[in-house]
């Protein structure tokens, strides 16, 4: 219910762009068709009013609460609406208690929205399993975050998760038009939106429709009126009230393009690799990490095929320490690249893999009596070592322990500078040739 500071002296709404164009039926919602399509058991479900408790999980401005404000009115139950952000468990029974009272006193459901439910803990979330199976409450819990991931058991078994989508661009242009002529829109302004403009619009909001009408009523509240009494939006308007794409990351998302930007290292892809690099950056995400896994994947994956790109990888992160962002963006770049240029081997790793498992399983460790440190041993063990260089500099001699004395924990490959590297001890080769 309006009061008296909820409409202006125009009697329009000061509610923003996005909230005034929220749909409030089934059939003016747009998108997610995939589960809401006609037919569709969820679709169903909901005109049928036979909905149960649910989690929705997608990225931002995809429909989600707006689905689940469209539940309550058309199931015609009360809506509550929770952030796990900002609230606790006392909330969380003050609703139920509301919930339990309003069913015993009038028949009438209870939706529970719960915004953010992967910031509830176990506990939290524990809270909320009585009065799901009890019925006192339909749950809808509302994540950016993989549920799989970030719920508990518990709470999944006794939901159904349904994936959210990304808006297309003809959802989101749907939505566009209609907030341009709708009368709680932009209708009476009399937009003029530029083709060019409303393209921009449409690829920088990215599936996000929040974004896109909060983007586009700025525009229209900055932009002047032209001779014809039409708001003219051009492209430029846009891009100043935008500034740039939006680049949304959550934890799933992050862990995601990191591993796609060591894999785009490991397979040699430099156009991969500088994008994900710089995507990583754009995103927030600290741009130390991003210098640490080349650092990590210069021996991992490139190896002693050229040692060069640890030394690259290495500067790199000290050029970041040392003049910063945004100039260190080429440094990582540059690292970046010769990491995917490089010949690769992954030697280095499968040695100490190799070793580590050995120091976990074989409990023989005893050091060759010669090799001992000569302050302390006896004189006539340490005296049986051969140095090197009385023999042009190698001996053979035994180094690992008498259990280990067989293993050959470096294998080297064919590529770049190993192929001429030479193992010496190997009685096979004088150099490697596998």
């Amino acid at each position: 219910m309006d009061n008296l500071f909820s409409m202006n002296t125009s009697g329009k709404s000061y509610a923003p762009l996005a909230e005034r164009m929220r749909p409030e039926t089934l059939d003016e919602f747009y998108g997610q068709q995939h589960i809401l399509s006609k037919g569709m058991p969820l679709e169903r479900a909901i005109r049928a009013d036979r909905v149960t408790s649910m989690i929705f999980w997608g990225p931002p401005g995809c429909g989600k609460t707006t689905l689940a404000n469209i539940i309550s009115k058309t199931c015609g139950g009360e809506f509550a609406k929770l952030n796990a952000v900002s609230c606790g468990v006392a909330d969380v029974k003050e609703v139920i208690k509301q919930a339990k009272d309003r069913m015993n006193m009038y028949g009438k459901r209870t939706y529970l929205l719960l915004d953010e439910c992967h910031r509830f803990n176990k506990a939290q979330l524990d809270s909320l399993l009585a009065s799901i199976e009890d019925g006192s409450i339909v749950f809808i819990g509302s994540t950016t975050e993989n549920p799989n991931v970030a719920l508990t058991r518990a709470i999944l078994s006794r939901c159904i998760v349904y994936e959210f989508k990304k808006l297309t661009k003809e959802d989101l242009n749907q939505a566009l038009n209609r907030a341009l002529t709708a009368e709680k829109g932009l209708k009476n302004y009399n937009v003029l939106l530029e083709d060019d403009a409303r393209e921009h619009l449409l690829n920088a909001s990215d599936g996000d429709v929040r974004t896109m009408l909060n983007t586009l009523e700025l525009a229209v509240m900055t932009s002047p009126y032209d001779d014809e009494g039409r708001t003219v939006v051009d492209k430029t308007t846009i891009l100043n009230c935008l500034q740039k794409k939006s680049l949304a990351l959550d934890e799933n998302l992050f862990y995601d393009l990191l591993s796609a930007f060591c894999k785009s290292l490991r397979g040699s892809d430099p156009d991969a690799g500088v994008y994900y690099c710089l995507r990583l950056i754009e995103s927030g995400c600290d741009p130390m990490i991003i210098a640490r896994r080349l650092i990590a994947h210069a021996s991992e994956d490139v190896g002693m095929a050229d040692s060069n790109a640890m030394v690259v990888a290495v500067s790199a992160m000290e050029a970041l320490k040392n003049i910063g962002l945004p100039e260190a963006k080429l440094s990582l770049c540059h690292a970046t690249i010769y990491i995917c240029l490089a010949p690769k081997s992954n030697a280095v790793i499968r040695a100490m893999e190799a070793v580590q498992s050995d120091l976990k399983d074989n409990k023989d460790d005893a050091i060759p009596v010669y090799l001992k440190d000569k302050t302390y041993a006896p004189k006539e063990e340490t005296s049986q070592y051969k140095y090197a260089h009385l023999y042009g500099g190698y001996v053979d001699q035994q180094y690992l322990p008498d259990s280990l004395k067989d293993r050959k924990y470096v294998v080297l490959s064919n590529n770049g500078k190993e192929k001429d590297l030479i193992i010496p001890k190997d009685p096979k080769r004088s150099k490697y040739n596998p």
